[in-house]
């Protein structure tokens, strides 16, 4: 990161936007390299976030605007995997007479993001203004998907034909390993499962601990 861009050299690629709360993951078209600032600019305008408070994680690290007084630039590559967090603002301070108003306590509350679906917007509507939901309980059903959704009210829908034909543990045992299943995930090319039996010729993360390793480490003294 750093340096000045070569023009004929920049050039387009896909990254993933991640953004800290209930809003998926969307994959967003940027130039690299670019400015820190620019791409702050960016995702603020398409995600819709106050630039002003918004920090960008790249690879574990936070990208800075400028260091030393220059303008940063970072390199990206397609596939990336973008933060964008929202810095929190400090927590109001009372006065000792307690006349002070708590003005930012909306900002601990839970909101739905701008890009959010009408349909979305009139359940919240309906969740939290009339039946008065905490907001710890709309951001768990807010951060399901539609099809975890139709995942469970169908496991509730078939529950009782499961009890009636008395397959209850049977159908609690094989959706414990459908949800391990479905959440296994893929993996990229070339990573290595941290079990063996996964991997290509069975090939190990390095510094495993096993029996061939022990032995191995007793015939040579270093135990």
């Amino acid at each position: 990161m750093g340096g000045e861009i070569d023009e004929p050299t920049r050039k387009e690629v896909v990254i993933t936007l991640r953004t800290i709360g209930p809003a998926r993951p969307s994959r967003l078209p940027v130039p690299s390299p670019v400015e820190v600032h620019d791409l702050r600019k960016l995702i603020a305008e398409k995600s819709h976030l106050p630039i002003g408070d918004l920090r960008l994680i790249l690879r574990g690290k936070v990208l800075d605007d400028t260091k030393d007084g220059d303008d940063m630039c970072v390199e990206l590559v397609d596939g990336d995997s973008l933060i964008a967090a929202v810095k929190p603002k400090a927590p109001v301070k009372h006065s000792h007479d307690g006349v002070d108003t708590d003005d930012d306590e909306d900002d601990l509350k839970f909101h739905l993001p701008q890009s959010s679906s009408w349909w979305k917007r009139k359940m919240f509507d309906i969740l939290h203004d009339k039946l008065k939901l905490p907001d710890i309980l709309l951001m768990a059903i807010f951060s399901l998907r539609l099809k975890t959704w139709a995942f469970i009210i169908l496991w509730f829908i078939l529950a009782p034909v499961a009890y009636r034909w008395d397959l209850g543990p049977l159908y609690i045992l094989a959706t414990g390993f459908s949800i391990i299943l479905l959440n296994l995930g893929q993996r990229q090319s070339g990573d290595l499962s941290a079990y063996s039996i996964f991997n290509e010729g069975f090939r190990e993360l390095p510094g495993t601990l096993n029996a061939d390793r022990l032995d191995r480490d007793i015939r040579t003294g270093q135990i």
